[in-house]
Parts: C-alpha cells; sequence; structure tokens
C-alpha cells in the first residue's frame, strides 16, 4: 500500500482533523484516509445535474462549502442545464 506524507498543514486544519477523527472515534490517519476516499469517490452512474445538490451535500455535511466554491457550484449547475 502506498504512503502518503502531508506537511505544512495549518495549525487550525490539523485541529479540525483531530476533532473530527474524534468524533468519528478514530485516528487522525484514519480519519484522513476517509475524508480522502469518500472525497474521490465517482458520483453514481448516471447521475447527473438533479443529484450535484445531493452529491455537494454528502460530501460537505455540516461543512457547506464558502467562496470560491460556491462560485464553482454555481458555475457547474448553470453549465449542466445548457447540456
Amino acid at each position: 500500500m502506498a504512503m502518503l506524507n502531508l506537511r505544512n498543514v495549518p495549525e487550525v486544519t490539523h485541529r479540525q482533523l483531530r476533532v473530527r477523527a474524534a468524533q468519528h472515534g478514530r485516528s487522525m490517519e484514519s480519519e484522513a484516509r476517509a475524508i480522502i476516499e469518500e472525497s474521490l469517490r465517482p458520483a453514481p452512474a448516471g447521475a447527473g445535474a438533479a443529484a450535484l445538490p445531493a452529491w455537494v451535500e454528502a460530501l460537505y455535511r455540516d461543512r457547506s462549502p464558502r467562496g470560491v466554491v460556491d462560485e464553482l457550484i454555481r458555475e457547474r449547475r448553470q453549465e449542466a442545464t445548457q447540456e
């Protein structure tokens, strides 16, 4: 299995990961692995623009995207309606 070292993680991010791992009853390493795997999981087959809001909700849960991410999602939704 491959290894991944992550350097220069901001202190606040490190703290948030530690808290989130504790909330889920797992180690920080296990939590980071779960976050990465979940974020890279492909959308269900046949899922189009209609499934995007549910996918975003599942991905971000209570950490809704803000700023640039909101704009990117809005742009993607507009593109999807034109497809």
